[in-house]
């Protein structure tokens, strides 16, 4: 768009996203649909001047739906939101009868929004089978022979491979996340209005997919280490997904970095004090300084706004890619929330709370429309999305399993489990 209409659509985009808040956009559309009567009928008249205005009126309408049908499609997902759409829309082209351009972007409007509609409401059937960490004890303890059981190693070996396919699915979840979706957080917390549109389970469900993804893989990461009953090969494991870590930094993806990051601090694996001193743990040791969370995660902020820089300035999408850590990201809009009030002391709308949130979520669409440079590979992701985790009693018993416990309070914890 021209420089002019810049600032518009930043302030559309705030104005939509932030009105759910205070109106269910079914009776925001209600009032559009209003305007549009009461300026037909008094610019109605027929003298040109009038008609110029009416034109213009028109093709400010145009561009306010045609942003809103495109940025919340889940808006008109309801018949009553359709059909006001359709009245509105038929207004709209009355009023600039002999222009057939008007006719043309209504339609497509409409074709475009069914797409996006359709293409949603299929993610959301196919649902994500969440999965249930293995608890049977006689799996665990090493019942079968280690040759016969696949890791990780055996599927993929080479870190900036497993690096890559972990980015591949962290963009097709963060593609399924809706700024909608985001500001529910503010939503959600505020009981006072109970008037919301707070019924739509389905709207935090991928919020809720993608933070069970970050737990699965923080998981995986710790079952895979701990399963492993040789050192010599435990501490193969825990270099591997330091530099899987490592690698997925320098993408920019810094989401599945701190899941192995958390995975590989979880006790039955941190507790392994034989194996991490055989690790070079100088590497661990500058990943640990990129997410440490002194400072309210001051490093990560800074390799954060290095990384959305580079995006900024880039020319293929490999440079374009930045994965924040989703529940960084999601404690930040919420303390923004919680820090400002929605109204100011004179009743009025606190704006500029909600153009800060806007501004970040704006930033977040803007890096989960990156395309994925990277070719998917089957057999990696399908190891990494179904492969057996352990539940947390299970890692510790394969844990002391690898290493006997050291102290009084290990031993009792031992004994409980077993």
């Amino acid at each position: 768009p021209p420089p002019s209409l810049l600032p518009q659509r930043t302030y559309i985009f705030t104005f939509l996203l932030s009105s759910r808040v205070f109106i269910h956009p079914h009776e925001l559309l209600a009032k559009v649909g209003q305007i549009c009567i009461k300026q037909k009928q008094q610019l109605e008249t027929g003298t040109e001047a009038e008609k110029a205005k009416l034109k213009s009126f028109a093709a400010k309408i145009i561009q306010l739906l045609k942003e809103w049908t495109e940025t919340f499609p889940y808006d008109f997902q309801d018949e009553k939101s359709m059909k006001e759409l359709k009245e509105i829309a038929h207004r709209i082209t009355q009023c600039d009868e002999e222009n057939g351009t008007v006719k043309k972007i209504i339609s497509q409007m409409t074709q475009n929004l069914l797409m996006a509609l359709s293409a949603r409401s299929q993610y959301q059937e196919i649902g994500e089978k969440f999965r249930q960490p293995v608890t049977d004890k006689g799996t665990i303890l090493k019942t079968k022979p280690q040759s016969t059981q696949k890791d990780i190693l055996s599927v993929c070996c080479d870190p900036l491979i497993l690096a890559q396919q972990l980015t591949y699915i962290e963009l097709e979840r963060v593609s399924n996340i809706y700024p909608e979706d985001l500001m529910q957080i503010v939503s959600h917390m505020d009981s006072l209005d109970n008037h919301k549109c707070r019924g739509d389970v389905t709207k935090t469900y991928n919020l809720e997919a993608y933070d069970n993804w970050f737990n699965c893989l923080s998981m995986l990461v710790a079952t895979e280490i701990c399963r492993v009953v040789k050192k010599k090969q435990r501490t193969r494991m825990v270099e591997f997904f330091i530099d899987v870590a490592r690698e997925c930094f320098n993408i920019g993806n810094f989401n599945s970095m701190m899941a192995i990051i958390s995975g590989m601090n979880l006790s039955p694996v941190a507790r392994l004090k034989k194996t991490w001193s055989k690790v070079k743990t100088a590497k661990f040791d500058v990943l640990e300084h990129h997410m440490d969370p002194s400072s309210n995660f001051c490093n990560y902020r800074t390799a954060l706004q290095g990384a959305a820089q580079r995006s900024q300035t880039a020319n293929s999408n490999r440079e374009k890619i930045v994965i924040p850590v989703f529940n960084l990201f999601i404690k930040d809009i919420y303390f923004l929330h919680k820090i400002h009030t929605n109204r100011l002391p004179n009743g009025q709308i606190n704006f500029k709370k909600f153009w800060e949130i806007s501004r970040q979520i704006h930033d977040f669409l803007i890096w989960k429309q990156v395309e994925c440079p990277f070719e998917k590979d089957k057999k990696i992701q399908s190891y990494l999305l179904t492969a057996p985790i352990y539940s947390e009693e299970a890692l510790f018993i394969a844990s002391f399993e690898s290493e006997g416990p050291e102290n009084h309070m290990e031993k009792d914890s031992w004994k409980t489990l077993r």
